[in-house]
């Protein structure tokens, strides 16, 4: 069925939102507009769906929602034979919605739903699914991409994020539906007076508080620290439950951006919500100049990543990486764990191949095993799991990637800004009692270990001739590896699509158990490293840099020169 005949069963069928119908009666004979929102269909991954809201098969609307969602009822179904499933939602438009078209589709198939009374964090979907012993969880959130998009992870039995293995088979099920005829639908309001759908009950989130709570390294360390913390939900809903949590341990002085306070899908303050922009904050950041508080918190719009700000030496204040704040938080986990006699044997620390070398240093420094995982949180779940089944989650400390993403604690299988923003708070706390700031800590570590700068660069190149050149750049790079990039030798290659991993001094190959992924790493002399890996849906590659120096002039120097000498490999 092409395009325009799409439409015209869309005008005909698509009649249960005005706002789909007088968008669709708006475009008529406008075939450009018509084709790019029919020209393919949302596909279902890992991550669920992702797009634009509007009309159409390449939109996220209830028609494409309740599909998935009967594909999602069929795979539940077919694997367990019956199930239930926790769903949940963000500030994003339409996100309750969506949560509700997906309940009396999961309700007329027979299968549980709980669902919450209001936006709710992707963490705590996360425990619901594991609370409730659901077998999958909905969570209506597009994480922190523009106001335009929505979106709908999905997740699995164990609370994290869909396997590939999963997100295919309930993809194959979608496929076989007609997005129309083929998908059950229960009456809302009778299918919660019967039951089959449930509100959580408020008393669900106190216990998920606690698990967080749970998690704290020094407790009462807050109480008469005088910390000071500006904070921003970015429009998201992270607000009551960060403020919770933030009062539980003991911080009192909490300031509020209040342009970005309250649940706002438009995102107006922040056309970005996202935490690792700068201008995203800069709300925070210029209430910070009036107020001076000792850090800046802020929560992405389904609160599942936390950027932050400390108080420089001369009062102004200095962003944090993702990876500055990952470092700091494992430092500080296990130096005091270490100190206080509460490190349990054989510790885990869990982190992406792209996050900082540095935690390297860390772990060898306090005997503790680090892992190292593909970009995802699942894979970072994937490991609380095994070793869970081996009885020793206890051995999990922390685990982070280098994009804001943070979990202590094995009470959830997804990042938590809740759990992170009460860790970054009671390790300001901790440090500022001893009459350090935060940004003297990650100095300090710099001045240990050496200032281990990481950048990202991405380069587009768009349409399908686009996707063939990002093609060739990586077969070039694994039929010809350099020697040297910008005269520092490589000295090991890990390609995680062929699986295995060189060591170019010795010769020895060894295999990598990890899942394949198209990715490049090359380690260089020094600690230096470069990692190329394209974007599986954008028409962009990504190169990952580490550039070790004496300090951050010394590594921004060793970081320009290795830049340049990558592209040229690349032809870029």
């Amino acid at each position: 069925m092409d395009h325009n005949q799409l439409y015209s069963l869309w005008c005909e069928n698509a009649v249960d939102d005005k706002d789909l119908t007088e968008e669709l009666k708006s475009i008529k004979g406008n075939d450009d507009a018509v084709y790019d929102r029919f020209y393919t269909s949302l596909k279902f991954g890992t991550a669920g769906l992702r797009g634009v809201i509007g009309a159409g098969t390449n939109r996220m609307n209830i028609y494409v929602v309740r599909q998935a969602t009967q594909g999602l009822a069929n795979y539940v179904l077919n694997k367990f034979g019956k199930g239930a499933v926790a769903i949940s939602h963000d500030s994003r438009i339409k996100a309750d919605l969506f949560m509700k078209e997906a309940a009396r589709v999961l309700a007329a198939n027979g299968i549980k739903v709980y669902i919450t009374t209001e936006l709710q964090p992707t963490p705590v979907l996360s425990y619901l699914v594991r609370y409730f012993g659901c077998q999958a969880g909905i969570m209506v959130t597009a994480s922190h991409n523009p106001a335009k998009y929505n979106g709908y992870k999905a997740y699995g039995e164990d609370g994290c994020q869909m396997t590939d293995a999963a997100a295919t088979a309930v993809y194959d099920e979608i496929q076989k539906l007609d997005i129309f005829a083929d998908v059950k639908l229960a009456d809302f309001d009778e299918a919660v007076a019967s039951g089959i759908i449930e509100y959580v009950d408020d008393s669900v989130y106190d216990s998920y508080l606690e698990k967080v709570l749970e998690q704290q390294v020094n407790p009462g360390i807050c109480e008469g620290a005088d910390l000071k913390v500006v904070y921003t939900p970015l429009n998201g809903c992270g607000n009551k439950l960060v403020r919770r949590v933030l009062d539980k341990i003991g911080v009192k002085d909490v300031v509020i951006v209040k342009e970005q306070e309250l649940p706002d899908g438009n995102f107006t303050t922040c056309p970005y919500p996202n935490p690792e922009i700068l201008e995203a904050l800069q709300k925070g950041l210029d209430l910070c100049e009036k107020e001076q508080p000792d850090l800046l918190l802020a929560t992405d719009p389904d609160a599942d990543r936390v950027g932050i700000a400390v108080r420089d030496y001369d009062g102004s204040y200095r962003l944090i990486t993702g990876n500055e704040d990952g470092v700091m938080l494992t430092d500080y986990i296990l130096s005091c764990k270490k100190a206080a006699g509460t490190l349990p044997e054989n510790p885990v620390v869990v982190k992406t191949i792209v996050t900082t070398k540095l935690i390297n240093k860390l772990c060898e420094k306090y005997g503790c095993e680090l892992k190292n995982v593909l970009t995802g949180f699942k894979y970072i779940g994937e490991v609380i799991l095994n070793l869970e089944k081996k009885g020793e989650e206890n051995r999990y400390l922390f685990g982070f990637e280098e994009s804001y993403g943070y979990l202590s604690g094995t009470y959830v299988r997804d990042k938590d800004a809740v759990v992170a923003s009460m860790l970054v708070a009671e390790m300001a706390a901790y440090y500022k009692k001893q009459g350090k700031s935060l940004a003297e800590v990650i100095d300090g570590l710099y001045k240990e270990f050496g200032y281990y700068l990481n950048r990202t660069f991405a380069f587009e190149f768009e349409g399908a001739a686009g996707m063939q050149k990002m093609a060739d750049m990586m077969s070039g790079v694994r039929e010809a590896l350099p020697k040297e990039i910008a005269g520092y030798k490589v000295v090991k290659v890990s390609d995680y699509q062929l699986k295995v991993e060189t060591d170019l001094l010795t010769g020895e190959k060894t295999d990598i158990t990890l899942p394949t992924s198209n990715v490049i790493a090359l380690n260089l002399e020094g600690d230096n490293a470069v990692i190329i890996r394209p974007s599986g849906t954008e028409p962009k590659i990504k190169l990952y840099v580490t550039a070790v120096g004496k300090d951050k002039g010394d590594a921004l120097d060793v970081c320009e020169k290795l830049v340049g000498s990558t592209k040229e490999i690349m032809g870029i």
